[in-house]
């Protein structure tokens, strides 16, 4: 709510004929403001209405007086009261704000309506944005539609993002993407930056107009040179995806920094991420670390989880494991699964915290109901082995499903077994070597062993010397000491497939 400026109101009001009035505007506009407002105080002394509401607004900004909210109030409704509509305007905004008087909402919009209704502009929207927030007033989106379409059509851009807003969300008008592109538009135009990143977006959705990339970009990247934080954001994506300009992570790192700079938690987590990876910086884990922290201190579940691993690993900060488990928690209780995974690992091998197997369970439990596949797994491997549960077959079958439905190899893997053992299933070669085949794709070790021992025996496919050499030489190449000794007989064995 930005009160219109005193020289505006100078223009409008000034009275052209001689006295204390007109020589108090000619001292304002020289800058002196103590005989202006010795002027306007003789003329207010008289009534002059324009004089009262003058030197309201001195009293109020302490032009030449001492700042005075009570005695710019009092002067703001002497003219008031005689139905000057500026001063109107301004008493609604000392109520509004509680300056000079007690804070009245009711108050404020019965001046501001008092003000609106002799064509205020200022009064019309802030009284649509009372409507719209039921300050002061009962809600009443239409009212508030009413109101900023009059502001609107006087040119106020404020009051055109208002109703671009208001047709945007359908809320005291049918929904309506054009209109709300439109009014976006005549505001972004006079170079309001909330329009100009909410047109924006319309571009890059498509929504109301034909999506443009480009056309999007352009729009935030005028907001995010006036300071707008979500047009910062909004193009440090489009420059780190190459959306609507070429691909440039410097630059995103750069849009991404400024509006960290202002709060916007989520960027933060953002640039830790960047940071730790080196991606359009340099890699700093310190610097990761620092951005981490001010998103997690805000909540930020992603940031909670990536500073935790950061002290598990002692990465950019001094190993700590209890620093890691109380972060793993915060972002746990908040219901994110890697972090209420990774809990789950920490309860079960007592590393920053007290060894505790049930909690552990717990913490995979409630990961794997959110389809976080190596939550899936650890429970798996926890009810097939019976380890600090009942063995389950079943319910390992059902977990490692759930995780191989998901492409992970070590869920395929594990699957695999089950079928090649009949444990919890019905022994199926064909679907363990198919799940074998699937993880082995993927680089698992120990799929490449268990697919060369079947294509050794001829379970589920035919047997092939040729095959089961290259499945347990990938295998043994990483370390898979089993396949490794395999591989040294059978390649005594059978020389030729192993040329």
């Amino acid at each position: 709510m930005i009160k219109k400026l005193f020289l505006a109101l100078i223009v409008l009001f000034v009275m052209v004929f001689g006295g204390d009035f007109e020589e108090g505007v000619a001292a304002y506009n020289a800058a002196d403001y103590q005989k202006a407002a010795a002027l306007f105080q003789k003329a207010a002394d008289h009534g002059d209405v324009d004089a009262q509401n003058n030197l309201g607004f001195m009293y109020e900004n302490g032009k030449g007086v001492t700042q005075d909210y009570p005695k710019a109030a009092v002067l703001f409704r002497k003219a008031a009261d005689q139905g000057d509509a500026d001063a109107q305007y301004n008493l609604g905004v000392m109520y509004a704000y509680g300056k000079g008087v007690r804070q009245d909402y009711q108050k404020a919009a019965a001046f501001y309506q008092k003000a609106a209704d002799q064509g205020i502009v200022d009064a019309q929207r802030v009284l649509g944005v009372m409507y719209e927030q039921g300050q002061g007033v009962v809600q009443d989106y239409q009212k508030a539609a009413e109101c900023y379409r009059k502001a609107a059509d006087h040119g106020d851009a404020g009051a055109q993002f208002h109703l671009g807003m208001i047709y945007d969300q359908g809320r005291g008008v049918t929904q309506d993407y054009q209109k709300a592109a439109e009014y976006y538009r005549r505001a972004a135009d006079q170079g309001h930056a909330r329009a100009q990143t909410n047109l924006g977006s319309m571009y890059l959705d498509g929504q109301g107009v034909t999506q443009d990339y480009q056309k999007a970009a352009a729009l935030f990247q005028k907001a995010a040179d006036q300071g707008n934080a979500a047009a910062q954001t909004i193009l440090g994506v489009m420059y780190e995806y190459g959306k609507g300009v070429t691909q440039d992570y410097q630059k995103a790192a750069a849009y991404y920094r400024k509006a960290s700079d202002q709060g916007i938690v989520e960027v933060q987590a953002i640039l830790g991420s960047m940071y730790e990876h080196g991606k359009g910086v340099r890699q700093d884990y310190q610097k990761a670390a620092e951005y981490y922290r001010r998103a997690a201190d805000h909540g930020h579940t992603r940031a909670q989880t990536s500073l935790g691993s950061m002290y598990l690993d002692g990465q950019g900060v001094t190993q700590d494991y209890q620093k890691a488990a109380e972060l793993f928690r915060k972002a746990a209780e908040q219901g994110h699964p890697r972090a209420q995974t990774i809990l789950g690992v920490m309860y079960e091998q007592g590393q920053g915290v007290k060894q505790d197997y049930q909690k552990a369970a717990e913490c995979y439990r409630k990961a794997a109901a959110q389809g976080y596949a190596m939550a899936q797994i650890n429970l798996g491997v926890m009810y097939e082995h019976g380890r600090w549960v009942n063995q389950d077959y079943h319910k390992a079958l059902q977990c490692y499903r759930k995780a191989a439905e998901q492409g992970v190899a070590a869920a395929q893997t594990n699957l695999g077994s089950m079928y090649l053992d009949g444990q919890g299933v019905r022994q199926d070669y064909q679907k363990a070597a198919a799940l074998f085949q699937e993880a082995a794709e993927q680089g698992d070790a120990d799929a490449q062993y268990h697919l060369g021992e079947m294509y050794e025996n001829g379970q589920g496919v035919e047997e092939n010397a040729i095959k089961v050499y290259q499945y347990w030489k990938m295998a043994a190449m990483q370390g898979h000491q089993t396949a490794q000794k395999k591989l040294d007989i059978f390649c005594k064995q059978h020389p030729i497939a192993c040329k």
